[in-house]
């Protein structure tokens, strides 16, 4: 008996974790697929009628606003789908408002792993990122503490 306990303890798990967070991923998405709903299919008649409108636009935001829903909900790092996010121009605001935070804790949260990814050089974030970002050296409400 010992033995079998000693080994679930130094056992190492690294890839069962993976393999886990994978397969959450994947489920996170075909959650996410059944609360939004799939789009039509190309040719269809109701492709047809969605063509040319903002509707797949819509579709594909509630999308990534769902499945971080369900990333925050599950515990997994959603870092990649805010990076979606921003990178598609939706603000900080409406990304709080998804994960049930404030405009600045979301960005307190995630603004410099973005950041990183989206600004990598330092030349300032792409023109698709929505310009909702605090100003730097900004003095708190009400003058410096």
């Amino acid at each position: 008996m010992d033995s079998l306990v000693e080994r679930a303890l130094a056992a190492d798990i690294t890839a069962n974790v993976d393999a886990i967070t994978v397969a959450a991923l994947g489920e996170v998405g075909a959650q996410a697929d059944v609360i939004v709903g799939p789009g039509p299919l190309p040719g269809t008649p109701e492709w047809e009628l969605e063509d040319g409108t903002d509707i797949p636009a819509q579709r594909q935001l509630a999308w990534q606003l769902t499945s971080l829903r369900l990333q925050l909900a599950v515990g997994l790092d959603c870092a990649d789908t805010i990076v979606v996010l921003r990178a598609g121009g939706v603000t900080w605001a409406l990304i709080a408002q998804a994960a049930g935070i404030t405009r600045q804790a979301a960005h307190e949260r995630w603004g410099g792993r973005v950041r990183d990814i989206l600004d990598r050089y330092g030349d300032g974030m792409p023109d698709s990122v929505a310009d909702d970002e605090p100003p730097t050296g900004a003095e708190p409400i009400g003058g410096s503490v």
